[in-house]
């Protein structure tokens, strides 16, 4: 869809100015808003303080549970989640939620300008395997719907946070540690359009002032979304096979090292970043650490609690040679020492933690148990 031109030079005084950029508005009530959520279930009020809150993709792993704190922190009217599909009834009934498509601009500027929007996350994205499966479908959705995010940032004067990942690096970059700054040359198209996200966002940074922000994930575990077509995971997977039929067939060879995170140090880390002041940030993109594990080590840690559990393997080519061209760990100092990151979750408390909520899931469904 057509959009009009951005005049990126009448944007730059006002994007570098903080007191544009730091002045959250008020609450404005979007027909695209009220017709989705009834309000009357809420006792948060909008403040002039808080910041305003749009977050695209909100329906895959992390959109949800990232909505939930930053509503906690800034009230629920002030956290709008959206998507292309419907959402469950929970979602609804647990706050602001609108349909907005990241490669229809128009649809998503007006959700900016009705609701006066100041931060955006931006988590829509194919992921890796998805993505080499349908390589047009990632480009559009990866790199011209990026487009669209960074055009509108600009033009509203936006605090923008889109997420990178260990899928950023290629099989020529440092391995262990991956530093912040160094040769990337991924394969995935995935990973190309995070590089270029990363590149256009430091770009549009230094050139018109945009509070652009990024973290390089690592892979992320939780027990609330199911897998999502990346190459890490089996390391959700593993969790629910474990507990329903005892057996789990693994894609990687059991010596596949790859840097991963719980979801909640993941939410944390993301939350603290963007709350982070500018001044801060030496950087517009950072690693962030928490634990590296292989498949066999983590079948190992949850056999400390279910010792019946199986493990085949049976590597898949596509899913193999992605892994073994990402990092074994992250180098996340300059995140520690610029704005205090520190991660809370190692493998023994991630195991404990995943099964324990899987096995409360399972039974409160009515599921067995294995």
């Amino acid at each position: 869809q057509e959009k009009p031109p951005t005049i990126f030079g009448s944007l730059c005084h006002g994007c570098r100015s903080p007191s544009r950029c730091s002045q959250f508005r008020g609450i404005s009530w979007s027909p695209r808003l009220i017709s989705r959520w009834n309000s009357r279930d809420s006792v948060d009020l909008p403040t002039e303080d808080n910041p305003r809150i749009l977050i695209t993709g909100g329906l895959g792993q992390l959109g949800v549970g990232l909505a939930e704190i930053l509503r906690k922190l800034y009230g629920t009217e002030n956290v709008i989640l959206s998507d292309i599909k419907k959402p469950p009834p929970e979602v609804y009934r647990n706050g602001p939620f609108v349909y907005a498509d990241v490669l229809d601009y128009k649809n998503l500027r007006e959700l900016v300008v009705n609701n006066r929007i100041t931060w955006l996350v931006h988590y829509s994205a194919l992921l890796s395997v998805v993505g080499e499966a349908n390589v047009a479908l990632a480009r559009k959705i990866n790199i011209t719907g990026l487009h669209n995010v960074l055009d509108l940032a600009l033009e509203s004067c936006l605090r923008l946070f889109v997420p990178s990942t260990i899928g950023a690096f290629g099989p020529t970059s440092p391995r262990d540690p991956a530093p912040d700054l160094c040769v990337q040359r991924p394969r995935t198209i995935y990973g190309v359009s995070k590089v270029h996200g990363e590149l256009m966002g430091e770009y549009l940074h230094h050139k018109y002032g945009l509070d652009f922000r990024c973290l390089r994930y690592p892979g992320v575990i939780s027990a609330n979304t199911q897998p999502g077509g990346g190459t890490t995971d089996y390391a959700v997977k593993i969790f629910h096979d474990a507990l329903s039929t005892g057996h789990h067939e693994c894609y990687l060879r059991p010596d596949t090292r790859l840097p991963m995170m719980h979801i909640g140090d993941c939410h944390r880390a993301t939350v603290e970043f963007m709350q982070a002041p500018e001044c801060q940030l030496s950087l517009r993109t950072y690693n962030i650490a928490a634990m590296s594990f292989t498949p066999e080590e983590v079948a190992t840690e949850i056999r400390k609690h279910l010792p019946h559990l199986k493990v085949t393997y049976n590597p898949d080519p596509v899913r193999q040679t992605i892994a073994d061209s990402w990092p074994v760990r992250f180098d996340d100092s300059n995140a520690r020492r610029d704005w205090g990151w520190k991660s809370t979750f190692g493998l023994e408390e991630l195991v404990s933690d995943m099964l324990s909520s899987i096995y409360e899931k399972r039974t409160n469904a009515g599921l067995p148990v294995s």
